[in-house]
């Protein structure tokens, strides 16, 4: 390895999403490490707008960068070798009757040719999973990314606890309210299921519907990580019926917490939930095959607790912070 150690430099969108989440996640683990870190936070506008918003300087010490693929070009220091992460590919077909006309222009004339530039020039590309990896070699040609799926903090994230449900089963679901996340799903799906379940679902962006069931309750966005572990603790599954995900927080937290996860069959979720294991996936859109799944979990409380307690297994044992971080500081080395 080289003399000199990876001093890293994270020029990052402030998104309000999970790759925010990641991005501290990480800077703090490399520190930990006895790496150096910096973040720069630009406001979202410099995604759409990169030309409102003035270029930050590296810091003198910085000898990598470390970008989300969305960064645009004006961003990306021309001196240091690039880490790029794909978080996710919103190129696939599979997504497109779920975009509105101006998402669908914005993905393919904008944000596809800001990521074509930055899988291009990193040194290193890495995919938060085997999908979003697929999805980089056929959208962009990149065959070499590297697969270091997300992790998950498993001592703030654990189970309380319970041997059964409560009653009403408590789902839960954290996420902005989209319809790739699948939200328009939640109401069906709670009509049909009824008073025995209730919903608990974060509001971050207040943009759900006004005419919601009643056993539909909005809670609070938490900032604090520490609030967001006891809002797990104290739910019964997570119902995730998301379109598409390159690799969702959510559900390792969810599955970290105890918690079996309800999800569609498709995208990278098959990679985190092993079905009828740790959660139950069902067919995209089919709100009668998640409000079944919702039922099987409800009515059979060995069942729940055999699943709360594989899913919990499995995030050890698959979705450590040790291991992903090992990898990121490898290849800032062999970038180096």
């Amino acid at each position: 390895m080289p003399a000199t150690s990876p001093k890293i430099w994270f020029p990052t969108l402030r998104s309000g999403s999970g790759a925010d989440v990641y991005t501290v996640r990480l800077a703090e683990a490399l520190s930990r490490r006895g790496l150096r870190t910096e973040i720069t936070w630009l406001p979202l506008r410099a995604e759409y707008a990169p030309w409102s918003v003035p270029v930050p300087k590296p810091p003198a010490w910085a000898n990598v960068a470390h970008v989300n693929s969305w960064l645009p070009q004006r961003f990306v220091p021309e001196h240091l070798p690039v880490l790029a992460t794909l978080h996710s590919s919103v190129h696939t077909k599979a997504l497109t009757p779920y975009k509105s006309t101006a998402q669908m222009l914005y993905h393919r004339f904008w944000i596809k040719a800001v990521e074509a530039e930055n899988i291009q020039r990193a040194a290193k590309v890495v995919a938060v999973s085997r999908y979003t990896a697929r999805q980089a070699q056929a959208v962009f040609g990149r065959a070499d990314s590297e697969v270091i799926h997300n992790w998950v903090d498993t001592d703030l994230f654990c189970p309380a606890p319970r041997e059964a449900p409560h009653r009403p089963f408590r789902l839960l679901f954290v996420g902005n309210w989209s319809r790739r996340k699948g939200t328009d799903l939640l109401a069906p799906i709670l009509r049909r299921l009824g008073p025995e379940f209730v919903l608990r679902f974060t509001a971050k962006n207040r943009s759900e519907p006004s005419d919601l069931p009643s056993n539909m309750v909005p809670v609070d966005w938490m900032s604090e990580p520490s609030q967001l572990a006891r809002l797990y603790q104290e739910s019964d599954a997570l119902l995730f019926p998301s379109r598409l995900e390159g690799l969702s927080l959510t559900m390792l937290e969810a599955q970290a917490s105890g918690l079996p996860v309800i999800a569609a069959d498709c995208s990278s979720l098959p990679e985190v939930v092993e079905d009828g294991a740790t959660g139950l996936l069902c067919p995209v859109d089919d709100v009668e095959a998640f409000a079944a799944a919702c039922r099987s979990l409800a009515e059979n409380p060995g069942r729940w607790r055999d699943m709360a307690q594989a899913a919990r297994r499995r995030t050890l044992e698959w979705f450590s912070e040790a291991w992903a971080v090992d990898r990121y500081v490898q290849l800032y080395y062999e970038i180096l």
